[in-house]
């Protein structure tokens, strides 16, 4: 009996976890970046990036991106999909990583349409 409890001792020696503590400090300082690139981005609004990709200014995407990469990470660590099996994460995640940005990118250029309609008048697309 001694014997598995001083393997047991010498097992928890070599797998080393992290404190709930420094998790919440982790999370609470990976998101306060994202968030802060984030609100800097919004504010200055960079000239170079606002060349056009895929019919959105590349300042979108980058905001669209971020914005993912929050999610995704919340849903990690606050959901504990990191503790789960591989197919169920990416049950959970894979729609949403396609869903997400092809609905932001319908709203966005059915968006800018409507503002163009009604900053120019009537626009028409040719098919």
């Amino acid at each position: 009996m001694a014997h598995d409890t001083h393997k047991l001792e010498i097992f928890r020696g070599l797998l080393k976890f992290k404190s709930n503590e420094q998790k919440i400090w982790g999370v609470l300082i990976f998101l306060s970046i994202v968030t802060t690139v984030e609100v800097v981005l919004g504010i200055y609004k960079p000239e170079f990036l606002n060349a056009k990709i895929i019919g959105m200014k590349a300042l979108n995407w980058i905001f669209i991106i971020l914005t993912l990469v929050k999610a995704y990470y919340i849903a990690w660590d606050f959901m504990h999909l990191r503790d789960e099996k591989s197919s169920f994460r990416w049950s959970i995640v894979l729609p949403l990583l396609i869903l997400i940005p092809y609905l932001t990118f319908i709203l966005l250029v059915e968006g800018s349409y409507i503002y163009d309609v009604m900053k120019t008048g009537l626009l028409s697309w040719d098919f």
